[in-house]
Order: C-alpha cells, then sequence, then structure tokens
C-alpha cells in the first residue's frame, strides 16, 4: 500500500477562492472589518493581561475612499503585525491567526470576542480589488512591512515608514465593483454587517447642531460643527446584564433595530446563557397579524457582534421566526462564508433553549397580570398557537396559559372550560363538545341559536385554527371541537327533551318530500329538527369533518387532495315549529310553495354568504317580485 500528500496548486486554488469562497461580493467588507475589529481585541486582551506594555486608548476602525483614485481604505489601530507575521498569516492560505491566537491564550481569552475562524477572510478582498497593498506596524519596536499583492501567486513585501501602530489594507478597487466607491453603497454596508461590532467604526464625518450662545435671537441659525461619524453602536443592549437594563432601554434597542417600525413592541425576553453553550439575544413580541407567513425573517444573527443572517430557521424553532430582535452565539457552527450549518447538536440544544425560555416568559406574563396578558392575547395568539401545534414541549407548557376567548370577551384556560361546561354541553356519548365560531358576524344566527340553549361559545378565529382543534382533539380525552354552523352542532340540540314538534311524523315527510322537489340533493342533506320557534326556519350547516379538511388544506397539510376537488355539502335543517314552515305545509299551489321555499332556501344561503353571482341576482330580482 503507498501513501503520500495532496498536493494543493496555488495557482489554480488562488482563483477559486477568489470567485466562488464568498456568494456576495459585498461581504469583503465585513470579513476585512472583522480582521480590524480582531486586530483591535488582541491589543486589549495583551494590554490586559500585561504582555502589550502600550497604552490601548480608544482605538477606532477607520474606512476612507479615494474615489479618484479608485482606492478603499480600512485603518485600524490594533495589534498591527511584524514582516514576520505578515509573511506567517497572509502568505498562508487557510492559515487563522485567530485560531492561533485563542489557542495561544485559551485560558484568558475565550471570552476576548475575537471574530476569525478559517484564515480565510482577508482573500475576499480580491473578489473587487485587482491590486491589495497592507501596511502594518506591530505594537513592539519592529519596523512596519509593505505588503503588495496583484491577486497572483507572488507578491512582495518591504519596509515602510509607518510610525503609528496598526494596520492599513488598500484595495485598488477594479472597474467591475466600482459601486464600493460610492459613500452610501459603503454606509449601507457598514450598516448592515457592521451595525453593532465591539471596536467603534469611523466613516467620514458629519454635520452636527450645536446650543445657541446665550443672546441669540430667535431668527439665528444654529452654530453647527464637522465631527467623526461613529457608524457602530459597540455595546447594544443584548451584551449588557439584564439587571442593567430598564424597559425603556429594551424600547430604544428596538427602535435602533427596527427604525422604520413605529409600534412599540408589546414585551421582551432577554436570551443569556453560558452553558452548555454561549448564547445572548434579545426577542421581542411586536403585535401581529393574522398571517403567519409575512412576518417571518426579521431576526438577525450575530457572531460575537458580526451579522451574519437574518433567516435563523433551524435555529430559532419556526414558530418563533415571526418575532423579531437578535440572537448572539460563537456556538453556531458556521461555514467559511459564514452562512450557518443546521446539523449540528449545538443548534438544536440553541432552539430547545429559546422556546422553553420563551415559554417560560409567557407563563410568567400570565402569572403576574393576567389581564393585561387577555389584552395581548389577539396580537400574541397565533405565535402561541403555531406553536402549541408544531412543539410538543411547548404544547406542554402552553396548555396552562393558552386562552380560549369566548364570542362575548370572556376569556377561559382549557381547564377552566372544561370546569365550566363539563355539566351543560356533552353529548349523547358523554363526550365534552366544545363550540366554536371563526366569523362573529357571518355566524351570529348560530351564535344566537347556541346562547340560547345556554351554551357557551369560543371565538377561534386564527388562520391555523382547524389544525390546532385537531391536535387538541387528539392530545385531549374525550372531547370534540365543533364549529357553531357545523352539522355535530345537532347531538347537543337533539338533547333538549322539552322542544316536541308540532308536525306529525306523517306531516314531516310529505314537507321533505316537497322540499325535496326543489332543493338540489347533490348539494343539500334535508334534516326535519324540532327547535324554539323564533329559531330561524331554515339554517345551513357544513359536516364538520369535511369542512375541516378543506380549511386544514388551505393553510398547508393536513387534508388530502380530493377533498380539493370535492363538491360543497351541506346539511338544511328545517325548523317544524316555525310559523313559515307550518305555511310552506299548508300551501296548496306548488308554484307558490316552490316559490316559498327557494326564497326561503336563498335566505339561509345569504345568511352564510353562500349566496353569490347569477344566483344573488335571481333572488334579488324575486324578493322585489314578490314584494310588489
Amino acid at each position: 500500500m503507498a501513501t503520500g500528500s495532496i498536493n494543493v496548486s496555488v495557482e489554480n486554488i488562488f482563483p477559486l477562492i477568489k470567485k466562488f469562497l464568498y456568494s456576495d461580493h459585498e461581504i469583503f467588507l465585513r470579513e476585512l472589518i472583522s480582521n480590524a475589529t480582531d486586530a483591535t481585541l488582541k491589543l486589549k486582551h495583551l494590554t490586559n493581561i500585561g504582555e502589550a506594555n502600550v497604552e490601548y486608548g480608544d482605538p477606532k476602525i477607520e474606512v476612507k475612499i479615494d474615489k479618484e483614485n479608485k482606492l478603499l481604505h480600512i485603518i485600524d489601530q490594533g495589534i498591527g503585525m511584524t514582516a514576520e507575521e505578515v509573511e506567517k498569516y497572509i502568505n498562508q492560505v487557510a492559515f487563522s491567526g485567530a485560531e492561533e491566537f485563542l489557542e495561544k491564550y485559551k485560558d484568558s481569552a475565550k471570552d476576548s470576542g475575537i471574530i476569525g475562524h478559517f484564515g480565510l477572510g482577508f482573500y475576499s478582498a480580491f473578489m473587487v480589488a485587482t491590486k491589495v497593498e497592507i501596511i502594518s506596524k506591530s505594537y513592539t519596536d519592529a519596523p512596519a512591512a509593505h505588503w503588495i499583492c496583484d491577486g497572483s501567486p507572488t507578491y512582495t513585501i518591504e519596509a515602510h515608514d509607518k510610525t503609528e501602530r496598526g494596520t492599513e489594507i488598500i484595495l485598488h478597487i477594479g472597474d467591475d465593483d466600482t459601486e464600493f466607491l460610492e459613500e452610501s453603497r459603503i454606509n449601507e454596508l457598514l450598516v448592515k454587517y457592521n451595525k453593532f461590532m465591539p471596536v467603534s467604526i469611523k466613516f467620514g464625518t458629519k454635520t452636527e447642531t450645536l446650543p445657541k450662545p446665550e443672546g441669540a435671537k430667535e431668527e439665528d441659525p444654529a452654530p453647527t460643527q464637522e465631527v467623526e461619524n461613529i457608524i457602530n453602536n459597540p455595546n447594544p443592549a443584548w451584551t449588557k446584564q439584564p439587571a442593567d437594563l430598564q424597559d425603556e432601554d429594551y424600547k430604544g434597542f428596538y427602535r435602533e433595530l427596527y427604525p422604520m417600525q413605529f409600534e412599540e413592541p408589546l414585551f421582551n425576553i432577554h436570551l443569556n446563557v453560558d452553558y452548555p453553550f454561549n448564547l445572548t439575544g434579545i426577542l421581542y413580541f411586536p403585535k401581529l397579524g393574522q398571517d403567519i407567513n409575512t412576518q417571518k425573517d426579521r431576526i438577525q444573527l450575530y457572531q460575537n457582534q458580526v451579522f451574519v443572517t437574518d433567516n435563523v430557521e433551524g435555529i430559532v424553532p419556526e414558530f418563533l421566526t415571526m418575532l423579531r430582535g437578535v440572537i448572539d452565539s460563537p456556538d453556531i457552527p458556521l461555514n467559511v462564508s459564514r452562512s450557518y450549518l443546521q446539523a449540528d447538536g449545538a443548534v438544536k440544544k440553541i432552539s430547545s433553549y429559546i422556546t422553553r425560555k420563551v415559554a417560560d416568559k409567557l407563563s410568567s406574563l400570565f402569572k403576574n397580570d393576567r389581564e393585561d396578558f387577555e389584552k395581548k392575547w389577539n396580537d400574541i395568539k397565533v405565535v402561541i398557537e403555531y406553536g402549541m401545534l408544531s412543539e410538543d414541549k411547548f404544547f406542554e407548557k402552553a396548555d396552562k396559559f393558552a386562552l380560549y376567548p369566548t364570542v362575548d370577551e370572556t376569556f377561559f384556560t382549557f381547564e377552566e372550560l372544561h370546569e365550566k361546561i363539563k355539566e351543560n354541553q356533552t353529548d349523547k356519548d358523554n363526550k365534552l363538545v366544545i363550540l366554536y365560531a371563526s366569523d362573529k358576524d357571518e355566524q351570529h344566527a348560530y351564535i344566537s341559536a347556541a346562547k340560547d340553549k345556554g351554551y357557551e361559545v369560543l371565538l377561534l378565529d386564527s388562520p391555523i385554527v382547524s389544525h390546532l382543534i385537531q391536535k387538541l382533539e387528539t392530545s385531549k380525552e374525550n372531547i370534540s371541537f365543533v364549529r357553531v354552523d357545523g352539522d355535530h352542532i345537532d347531538n347537543l340540540i337533539k338533547k333538549d327533551e322539552e322542544t316536541i314538534s308540532k308536525l306529525s311524523d306523517e306531516e314531516k315527510d310529505s314537507l321533505k318530500a316537497d322540499l325535496e322537489k326543489v332543493i338540489p340533493a347533490a348539494k343539500y342533506t334535508v334534516q326535519m329538527e324540532a327547535m324554539d320557534s323564533n329559531a330561524s326556519p331554515f339554517m345551513i350547516t357544513q359536516p364538520e369533518f369535511m369542512r375541516r379538511m378543506k380549511e386544514m388544506q388551505q393553510t398547508g397539510g393536513g387534508g388530502m387532495n380530493m377533498f380539493g376537488n370535492m363538491p360543497e355539502m351541506y346539511n338544511l335543517i328545517v325548523n317544524t315549529n316555525h310559523e313559515l314552515i307550518g305555511q310552506i305545509k299548508d300551501t296548496k299551489t306548488d308554484k307558490k310553495k316552490e316559490r316559498l321555499i327557494k326564497q326561503s332556501l336563498d335566505l339561509a344561503r345569504l345568511s352564510q354568504n353562500l349566496l353569490k353571482g347569477e344566483e344573488l341576482t335571481e333572488f334579488v330580482k324575486r324578493s322585489f317580485e314578490m314584494i310588489k
């Protein structure tokens, strides 16, 4: 058996790195700023432990554009490099100086915030530059070095007269990438990727208005001065301890994250854990609408304060991607382009931790101020219901604080609801029947009929309610959810033994035959029921199973394709005790009887929003004729 070493040709790999290392050329600025930050934080650490006998001061990273000469400068005041270190760190592809530093000072530097990992970030410069220069002066007494490379495997290095500590990267921007010589474009990238870097970043100047001098007239303009334009906030709220922050601090940070969002968040959850993984962050519950799809991708993922992505699926449980805020963790595994990898044990632990923290926060809010929690319910319910549907562990915790509002705006937990209706809302099999409406206006007649019987009616109107009640029915014992206009409500109404039909069985059979001559059998199943004489003469219900499957299919999953293609089927409940039904029975002429039946059916259909198009036009025309 023969063994050997794979020989990597620099001539071949260098163009590949330049072309394919990163999916988007704009990433180069993030990588170079990250390197400058690392250089600064390394110096800070060495001064803290007494290994660097220099004044750390208040170092900044500066970005400058020289549009005339097509140059972009990134300048730091960090640790710097000697000529030997430039040879070591720059000329060895994929050798990470950050990794070496962390290994050397592994006991003291673990919390230093150093970013680098793969040793490839510097080469992203060649995606936009035809030539790159490095001028670097070490914090030691060693002379400065000047390194130049045109993107080929050859380079030059010589001494330089730079006297100030730190490193300057000079990019000679290529003709295809002159967008990176525009102030607006660079400002956009600095804000996007480096808004919360731990070292101040200077980019140009800005005009600051000063107070008017004493004795100045009202019409006199206020004096101004030019000051450094610092792009970033090096100490964002999530890097601080919760005990050091007030409610206004959290709201201020929310405005910093989302300057175009004018509505205040409902509440926030501060994440702060250092074992078994390191994670910090702040999540905000905004006021959410009913659409579970348009709210996503508002949480920003950072690694050591460097922006990575706002697509956090896999790290944040899917039901929480509707929230907003920041998550920062050095333990999320990233590939070389800092696109996070999902298939990792640490990611699963982080996801579970976030789920638990959110559940604990919601539970605390519910216990400490239930009245306020109830006021916020309609703004947060879609997240909680989605979580109950998709995460079993969250379901277990949420079962204690999830609310079930009635059409009268009374709120129950499931346990409270069970206790409230257990004596009055059971079917013939002694199963608890929970009635609910999805639209108070459209289902008003059905709600009124149920309330007249003394039944409690919930208002469940979120877009995933069909999925949720399916889950509740399988996880709870001996319960059934029935929409107030569904067919299963008959099981409850039939229990009222005091309501006796005014029609004999023969009269009901005869009337049913007359009705079925007019009412299309392919769409309606006629059922004769004895109800209160004040209840509607005709009521339309839909088979609960069929309706639920269709709703689940519309919101994704749960239903089979065949349900989308099957015709709509309804039950027509005929109240045999209503005066109109008696009139229809006693009408002698077939034409008048048919007209009464059609008019009554269309009124019932109108109440269910089922009358449209040509049929609605015909109904209106017939109504005018009857009035005339």
